[in-house]
């Protein structure tokens, strides 16, 4: 499944999340975002608020095609600052366990897909992600970077180069977090 097609069309996002596109944008470029959410059919998004997800998708698309991947990853890194997450998160290692936890706190009704961290290499320090879900690559990649970054300052997140990406069609993408 490639990016910016949802699995199921029931499968709804809520406000907080939404609202982290918005926010993502700086001040003089809020009246664009709100305005390109609106043309999808999000208006007004609130936070406490469902959304369809099929509808944010189509503006992650529209976001990618207009101001490019720097733009998504931009994004994702704001996500951490908007969405709900566990409390009790106080490790890298956590906090990259935790993701799928909090993508389905954000998320509801169908197949959303999901967040695994596959492996920990403490003496390389590396995390192996799997992301099997409908978004953007550079999108999971600044989320990833901003949960990463509350643990570890000196951190950097990449697709896998030895394995398929969505941005390559296929069902999922995996990520690489040194540390």
């Amino acid at each position: 499944m490639a990016q910016y097609k949802e699995f199921e069309e029931n499968v709804e996002v809520n406000g907080e999340t939404v609202l982290s596109t918005i926010n993502s944008f700086p001040d003089f470029m809020r009246n664009t975002a709100i305005e390109m959410l609106k043309s999808k059919g999000i208006s007004d998004p609130q936070a406490g608020k469902w959304y369809s997800q099929k509808a944010w998708l189509e503006s992650f698309k529209e976001i990618s095609e207009d101001y490019g991947s720097h733009t998504l990853f931009a994004i994702g890194k704001s996500i951490p600052e908007n969405a709900n997450f566990p409390p009790e998160i106080d490790t890298l290692e956590k906090a990259l366990d935790s993701l799928d936890i909090a993508y389905r706190m954000n998320h509801r009704n169908g197949d959303i897909g999901y967040y695994k961290m596959v492996s920990h290499d403490i003496d390389k320090k590396e995390i192996l992600i799997q992301c099997k879900n409908p978004y953007p690559c550079d999108f999971d990649r600044g989320i990833i970077t901003s949960i990463s970054r509350k643990f570890e300052l000196a951190v950097k997140v990449e697709l896998d180069p030895n394995k398929p990406s969505r941005k390559d069609g296929a069902d999922d993408s995996w990520y690489i977090v040194s540390y």
